[in-house]
């Protein structure tokens, strides 16, 4: 196992900065492409959402006309 340090130096201190700084860049760069990538997730999304009300719509409307066809023929033959 390694031993600990007791003390550290001003130089290894100053390096340990620079190691954590370049860490958190490279943190901050990840989450900017997992960033990109969720607006893009939302915008397909949001596509999809348009395009399945726009089938229930559609699927609305074709099942009353049939329903008032359907009331024509039955109100024709009597």
């Amino acid at each position: 196992m390694l031993n600990m340090r007791e003390s550290w130096t001003d130089e290894r201190l100053d390096d340990f900065a620079k190691h954590v700084d370049h860490r958190f860049d490279e943190v901050d760069r990840r989450l900017d492409k997992v960033d990109t990538e969720l607006n893009r997730v939302n915008d397909r999304l949001d596509g999809l959402h348009h395009a399945v009300i726009h089938a229930i719509i559609a699927m609305t409307v074709a099942i009353l006309a049939g329903y008032a066809v359907l009331g024509a023929l039955i109100v024709t033959q009597l």
